[in-house]
C-alpha cells in the first residue's frame, strides 16, 4: 500500500462522520483509541534537571488515533488520523500507558477541541481502484455531501 498525507482538516472528517452515523447509514469501518505513550525527558537546559529528576520523571503525550476504512477490504484504501498531545514532565504509573478503544463522538470532543494537540491525517492506498475509491469519498468529505442520505430519504 502506498501511503501519504492528506491535506484535509482532520476535524472536517470526524464530522463528517459524525454526520454519517447519525443518519443511520454505516458504510465505513470506524475504529478510534487513545494510549498514553511514556518518553525518556530529552536533556535541555531549560529544563533545568539533573539525572535524578530526570529517572523519576517521565514525558508523557496522550495519543489519539482513528482509523476509517471501507466495508469491504478488497475497496483497497483507508485514512488515519492520528493527534498527539505531550503534556509535559509528570510522574505516571506504567498501567496508564494502555490503549482504550473509544466512540467517534468522544474522539472528537477529547481530541479535534483547538489546541488540543498536533493533529495528522493519512491514507493508505492500495492501486488504481483504490484510489479512485478514495477520491470519491475525500471529495464527499470536502463538500460536506452525504449521498446515502439522500437514497434514504426516498425509501
Amino acid at each position: 500500500m502506498d501511503s501519504y498525507p492528506v491535506d484535509l482538516e482532520p476535524g472536517q472528517v470526524v464530522h463528517w462522520l459524525l454526520a454519517e452515523q447519525a443518519a443511520g447509514l454505516p458504510r465505513l469501518r470506524v475504529n478510534a483509541r487513545r494510549s498514553t505513550e511514556i518518553r525518556e525527558i530529552p536533556v535541555r537546559r531549560e529544563l533545568h534537571l539533573g539525572d535524578e529528576e530526570r529517572e523519576d520523571l517521565s514525558e508523557v503525550a496522550t495519543v489519539g488515533t482513528l482509523e476509517i476504512a471501507p466495508q469491504h477490504a478488497s475497496d483497497g484504501w483507508r485514512l488515519t488520523v492520528v493527534v498527539e498531545d505531550e503534556s509535559g514532565p509528570r510522574l505516571i504509573d506504567a498501567e496508564s500507558a494502555a490503549g482504550q478503544s473509544i466512540d467517534l463522538n468522544t474522539f472528537y470532543h477529547e481530541f479535534l477541541r483547538p489546541g488540543r494537540g498536533i493533529a495528522s491525517l493519512t491514507a493508505e492506498v492500495d492501486g488504481p481502484d483504490g484510489e479512485t475509491h478514495l477520491a470519491r469519498l475525500l471529495s464527499s468529505i470536502e463538500t460536506d455531501s452525504h449521498p446515502n442520505h439522500r437514497l434514504a430519504s426516498r425509501n
